[in-house]
């Protein structure tokens, strides 16, 4: 074996120096990065900035103190013993850029917004106990994301009112109507009746905000045959589509008059009853949202079509009943939604594109509307769904204290 001669050695010192060159520079770019870290907060894989935030009555808040701008995330675990919602707002307007609601105990939430230059504060609301505002953070520069003053229950009271009373004159146009289709029936002129069935129907599909607040009435004047052992001829198949099945399918008036009298035995129930009902204001916004997404669920498939044809009339009643909601919530929204005269806007342009459809007075049934037109409809009704999604958000009652 050969001794290294002189110039192996210097060969082998200047590659000791190279790496530890190469040693020192990895060190100061960690040292670098950890201190980066530090002040911005540790970073995921995609590259959004993360704090750990705790959420207790006593702690609210604690653990944000390298603020910066941007998109972030912040984790936020419940150190309490109860459930909580969580609140990012501006601690002197209470607008809010965030909320995560039922944090469970011990658990861990992310909350991604968007922070630029103003204050903030996390309050945190555990169950069963008042709110707590952790310390207030400031943010120097930047541009943040959306935000929105809260809502309460106080202030839905008047637009669920305004609501209500506009359903009850609704209700009395749909006994009317209703009369005049069992009026037919019982004469035995079903022309008569297949012309006065869809204005009736129409008429009480306008209100679908009010559906829950109907409660079991609803399934007994607009359910369908779903879920029902004898289907259509099931005994509890009743209301506007079991009349519907009929007149469409064949019977004779003889068979028609039993259903379409305890329609409207129901539809009148319903009327009288609704003097005393109490619409819960936290739902109308979300029922604006529901309106326009069960159109899609049931209506633009064809699972309510029992023999008439009329799902995209259906359709344009709901999108009547989507405008009413909105016009009650207007003043509420037009503080908050940025959006909202886009978001009007196109929920008409959406009952004028059903409207084009129409020929000689009438919508045609789904089946003829043509793969083109139909997937049109479809995408602008679920563009409609998910924006509205965001009424719904808005307009959910919060707790402040």
């Amino acid at each position: 074996m050969s001794m290294p001669g002189p110039g192996t050695r210097r060969g082998q010192r200047w590659l000791v120096a190279g790496v530890l060159g190469v040693l020192l520079c990895l060190l100061v770019a960690d040292v670098i990065a950890l201190t980066r870290q530090a002040h911005d907060g540790p970073r995921s894989s995609d590259g959004l900035r993360r704090t750990r935030v705790e959420v207790s009555g006593s702690r609210c808040g604690e653990g944000w103190d390298a603020p910066a701008p941007g998109v972030q995330v912040f984790a936020l675990h419940n150190t309490s013993a109860a459930s909580a919602e969580v609140f990012l707002e501006n601690p002197r307007s209470h607008v809010v850029y965030g909320e995560l609601e039922d944090i469970g105990p011990g658990t861990t939430r992310e909350l991604t917004v968007r922070l630029g230059r103003g204050a903030y504060a996390f309050t945190c609301l555990p169950e069963d106990a008042d709110a707590v505002t952790g310390p207030t953070v400031r943010i120097r520069e930047g541009r943040s994301g959306p935000a929105a003053a809260p809502v309460t229950t106080h202030d839905l009271i008047p637009p669920a009112l305004a609501y209500q009373k506009w359903v009850a004159d609704g209700l009395g146009t749909v006994v009317r109507l209703t009369r005049t289709l069992r009026d037919a029936v019982d004469r035995g002129d079903l022309d008569a009746a297949r012309k006065a069935w869809l204005p009736a129907h129409l008429q009480y599909e306008r209100m679908g905000a009010a559906y829950d607040a109907f409660g079991e009435a609803d399934g007994r004047i607009n359910g369908t045959d779903a879920g029902l052992p004898g289907g259509t001829d099931d005994k509890d198949f009743t209301g506007f589509h079991r009349v519907e099945y009929g007149l469409w399918h064949g019977r004779s008036s003889h068979e028609l008059r039993a259903p379409t009298r305890a329609l409207l035995k129901a539809v009148t129930a319903l009327r009288e009853d609704w003097a005393q009902a109490r619409m819960d204001p936290a739902q109308l916004g979300l029922r604006a949202h529901e309106i326009l997404e069960n159109t899609m669920q049931f209506e633009l498939t064809g699972r309510t079509d029992f023999g008439s044809g009329s799902n995209l009339a259906t359709a344009r009643a709901n999108v009547d009943g989507t405008r009413e909601v909105l016009s009650r919530l207007h003043p509420i929204l037009a503080r908050r939604y940025a959006h909202l005269p886009a978001l009007e806007r196109d929920v008409r342009r959406a009952g004028q594109t059903l409207d084009g459809l129409r020929r000689d007075g009438h919508w045609p049934p789904l089946e003829r509307l043509g793969r083109t037109r139909r997937e049109r409809v479809d995408a602008l009704f679920g563009d409609l769904v998910e924006r509205l999604a965001s009424v719904a958000t808005l307009c959910d009652p919060r707790r402040t204290v």
